[in-house]
């Protein structure tokens, strides 16, 4: 009696894995979405049962889900049954890859691009690795030759890295002298705009008359026309990494002719 009931078992199984086999030899043949929608449909619960264990954690079952259906659907269009792996095994740590992927964009507060994002990771490894290194706080350079990326792009990361965790205006700051604590907006100070303004544009336009002609575009279309440096860098037939790097100089030399 148990032989037949586990023979029975065997056989669906078996049963179940040819079909599941012939829908995607059909659907790598045909890329028909029906197809693909039944493979999902057949395959459901691997993401609802990962979704699962991610429940508490700050997100919504529905958005986990969403990201783990969408997990699905990336197994189901690179899986080759060719090689011998079975899909639940091939489909499940590709879905845990986009939950993972979908808990970490979450904790960038300011949503910035993924190579950034992936950078700053490199950067932050990298410096604990090049501090026992070189016996000192490693530089800008140090990080970018050891990273094999341009000194350029090791700025820009870290300066996208403030998006991570910004401080809040409403964090409490401990006042000695007083019993109530104090906001951080309540103790940042009030410029009077209207004073400030007309000194600003003074100082801006006799800075604007001395740069060159040059120079002159790329910081009234980058801050006042709102253009990208890609659309600059079209127009003047440069690439866009030159116009990142000649803003960057040209910022500097207001910087430096401001505080003079």
């Amino acid at each position: 009696m148990g032989k037949d009931v586990t023979t029975k078992n065997d056989e669906k199984k078996l049963l179940k894995k040819k079909y599941t086999e012939g829908l995607f030899e059909r659907y790598i043949a045909t890329k028909d979405v029906e197809i693909r929608n039944e493979i999902f449909k057949e395959f459901m619960y691997i993401p609802e049962i990962l979704s699962k264990k991610y429940i508490n954690k700050g997100v919504d079952y529905e958005d986990i889900f969403q990201v783990a259906s969408l997990g699905l659907i990336y197994a189901i269009e690179r899986y080759d049954p060719s090689k011998g792996y079975e899909f639940s095994s091939f489909a499940t740590p590709t879905i845990l890859g986009e939950i993972k992927k979908y808990f970490r964009d979450k904790e960038w507060i300011i949503k910035v691009p993924r190579r950034i994002q992936e950078l700053s990771r490199k950067i932050n490894m990298s410096k604990d690795h090049l501090q026992h290194k070189l016996m000192r706080p490693p530089t800008i350079r140090d990080i970018a030759e050891y990273l094999e990326v341009s000194e350029e792009e090791v700025i820009e990361a870290m300066e996208g890295s403030y998006a991570y965790s910004p401080t809040s205006l409403d964090v409490r700051i401990s006042n000695s002298k007083d019993e109530n604590d104090l906001s951080l907006f309540e103790v940042l100070g009030m410029e009077d705009q209207n004073i400030s303004e007309v000194e600003d544009k003074d100082l801006i336009k006799n800075i604007f008359a001395e740069m060159d002609e040059y120079d002159r575009k790329i910081i009234i279309d980058r801050y006042y026309n709102n253009k990208s440096q890609s659309d600059i860098a079209s127009e003047l037939g440069v690439s866009q990494m030159t116009i990142s790097r000649l803003e960057k100089k040209i910022i500097k030399k207001l910087r430096d002719r401001i505080s003079y």
